[in-house]
């Protein structure tokens, strides 16, 4: 659908993106934003809440991932509202921007885990600090409170972009952009579909 009743003939009305999509391999764009995405270390993650519909987004840590790079762990305490949003709706997305101007966006299916050896074999001492110690003996912030979880997001798709030029030649790119109306071509725009995503997922079990 286009918004703006604009009769471009041949002409494509998204250039920056026509100029920028990079077809690659998918084992090079997984591989590829599974290293953005570690280098990151911190997304946005984006829950509807089930009360309001309204999209809510909250920063949190990366702590793992898996499938080669492509689903996301993280950890939650099982009584915040993140979790109550996922229990309504498991749809999510997780996004992610660096200094450069670099991005990812990755959509998918949340769950919850609860299971204690999923929790220890993620657990950070560092949960601590975020948990505290309620003095009872139990929920004390450690592998075997029961107030921590995992979120792992098994993605379905995912958009990102990374730069192909370093910043004096974006920068010259954009200002000849500027004068002549040509889209500058300063980064490697990839998409991941959901069959790509399963073909990956399919490679990688082989492997593994």
């Amino acid at each position: 659908m286009s918004f703006s009743n604009t009769d471009t003939g041949s002409k494509t009305a998204d250039p920056y993106k026509a100029v920028n999509k990079d077809e690659t391999s998918i084992k090079e764009k997984v591989e590829d934003l599974a290293e953005f995405v570690k280098a990151c270390k911190f997304g946005m993650m984006t829950t509807r809440d089930g009360s309001s519909d309204a999209l809510v987004s909250r920063c949190m840590a990366l702590a793992a991932q898996e499938t080669g790079g492509i689903d996301l762990i993280f950890h939650t305490n099982t009584e915040s509202g993140k979790t109550s949003d996922i229990d309504s709706d498991s749809h999510i997305n997780i996004s992610f921007l660096n200094s450069s101007g670099e991005w990812a966006s990755v959509s998918g299916k949340a769950a919850i885990l609860t299971d204690r050896s999923v929790v220890k074999k993620y657990y950070s001492s560092a949960l601590k600090a975020w948990l505290g110690d309620l003095g009872d003996g139990k929920h004390d912030g450690s592998e075997n409170d029961p107030r921590i979880g995992v979120i792992r997001v098994e993605a379905v798709t995912a958009t990102y972009a990374v730069v192909r030029k370093n910043a004096v030649s974006r920068a010259a790119e954009m200002a000849q952009g500027v004068i002549t109306g040509k889209a500058p071509a300063v980064n490697k725009l990839r998409e991941l579909s959901e069959q790509d995503i399963s073909t990956w997922r399919s490679s990688n079990s082989m492997v593994n």
